[in-house]
């Protein structure tokens, strides 16, 4: 019993890495909605304004992962597995750096246009971030596993629907009498590539969590 008081004693408040990685999730919910409104846009100066926003939130993104990372090295022991946390916070990070890659593209290919496929992806992100923060909030009470297992499989379920709309876009943009010059093939191809690695990415984040469920259950 002793020596359970002096680890408790030594263990560092929770509360630390809570507050960084919710911080972190609903920072990348204010992104993701961000990049909706982006994605819903039929005005390139608009677009060039948001875009400018966006990227701010991506450098605070930035901060907070070094925060983490800064409170990783400067703790003894963690509340969950040291490389977890680095990979929730390096996933985290990876997602919205991939949404503001694709917003880059709108503007650098001076895009206007926002057909339906865009729109949908980008209600995807937003849906499958939303569940992102509440399965990560969730964490740190493990009696809440049942909900965080039915979060990701959310995210898979929309995962899915976003894998379907990658295929019949890019299915659609190399098909005989598109209409599309080969350039214009190029550039969506790369938008909707960005937007399908953004969702990957949050597939991968649930595979991360669902370990640390089961490493603490």
């Amino acid at each position: 019993m002793r020596g359970d008081k002096i680890v408790k004693f030594f263990m560092p408040k929770e509360e630390r890495f809570r507050e960084l990685l919710d911080r972190d999730t609903q920072h990348l919910l204010s992104a993701a909605r961000l990049f909706l409104e982006i994605a819903r846009s039929t005005s390139l100066e608009d677009r060039r304004t948001k875009v400018t926003q966006l990227k701010a939130i991506e450098h605070d993104g930035d901060l907070i992962t070094r925060d983490i990372f800064n409170a990783l090295n400067s703790t003894f022991i963690t509340p969950f597995d040291r490389e977890d946390i680095r990979s929730i916070a390096s996933d985290l990070d990876d997602i919205l750096d991939y949404m503001e890659g694709v917003a880059q593209y709108l503007i650098l290919f001076e895009i206007k246009e926002s057909p339906e496929p865009l729109r949908k992806f980008a209600e995807i992100i937003v849906a499958m971030v939303e569940e992102i923060h509440r399965a990560t909030g969730m964490v740190w009470d493990l009696s809440n596993e049942k909900k965080i297992q039915d979060a990701i499989v959310r995210i898979s379920v929309l995962e899915n629907d976003a894998d379907a709309i990658y295929f019949s876009v890019i299915a659609d943009l190399f098909k005989e009498g598109s209409g599309k010059t080969p350039i214009e093939i190029l550039k969506w191809k790369e938008i909707y590539q960005g937007l399908e690695d953004a969702c990957d990415e949050c597939k991968d984040f649930t595979h991360i969590l669902g370990n640390v469920v089961i490493k603490n259950a």
